[in-house]
């Protein structure tokens, strides 16, 4: 059990240690569960034990399946960076108490294009809007024209990244979900008004269902 799926777990935060994606494998691994149990001659056990209790018992372990079968992310890069692939996340709410996708873009921006310079930040806004947009039929979204919407993210490319998952219990009986915040975002902008002003929501709420085709 532990040499299968255990040589490989470790703590969200690990992620903003990661050198370029074919090196990220060794930090991935020295930070392993099993790497950290065998250096410190303990159990697997007590290592999951240890790290569950951080945070006031709210830590959280990753423990990646797929895409990542030979321990990098070259097979993602590849995936990300092919021409017939649509940058994206599905499960939409369904597992909210179990995983939160929704910091792929800042993790695109953070990781893959400053940090690792798989792609250039050019590529990568075009590859989370304007693409995303022709993909599905919304003509006049994921650019920015006259006559389109202004539906805007204000970032800093410098500092721009994301946050490892927390909880929080918002949902009715005080229930928990998992959320994913975002560094370096200023404003996120919808039909021309703010949604969003550093990291806090102003209340406006102007959004839409969208549909292909429609403006």
């Amino acid at each position: 059990m532990y040499s299968l799926r255990m040589s490989f777990w470790t703590v969200p935060e690990t992620f903003e240690r990661s050198t370029p994606w074919r090196s990220a494998a060794a930090t991935y691994s020295a930070t392993s569960v099993a790497a950290v149990a065998e250096r410190e001659r303990r159990t697997p056990e007590e290592v999951v034990l240890d790290w569950l209790l951080e945070r006031d018992g709210q830590a959280l372990l990753f423990a990646p399946l797929a895409s990542y079968v030979d321990f990098d992310h070259e097979a993602i890069r590849e995936m990300m960076t092919h021409p017939r692939t649509v940058l994206g996340l599905s499960d939409g709410g369904a597992h909210v108490d179990q995983l939160c996708d929704a910091g792929y873009a800042t993790y695109l921006l953070g990781k893959w294009v400053r940090q690792w310079e798989a792609l250039t930040l050019e590529r990568a806004v075009h590859r989370l809007t304007g693409e995303v947009a022709d993909f599905f039929g919304i003509p006049d979204r994921g650019r920015v024209a006259v006559g389109a919407a202004a539906d805007l993210v204000m970032f800093d490319p410098a500092t721009v990244d994301d946050c490892p998952p927390e909880y929080v219990h918002d949902l009715p009986n005080g229930a928990k979900r998992l959320v994913a915040r975002a560094r370096g975002i200023d404003a996120t902008i919808v039909g021309g008004q703010v949604v969003y002003r550093d990291g806090e929501p102003t209340g406006a709420r102007p959004g839409t269902v969208l549909r292909a085709g429609s403006r």
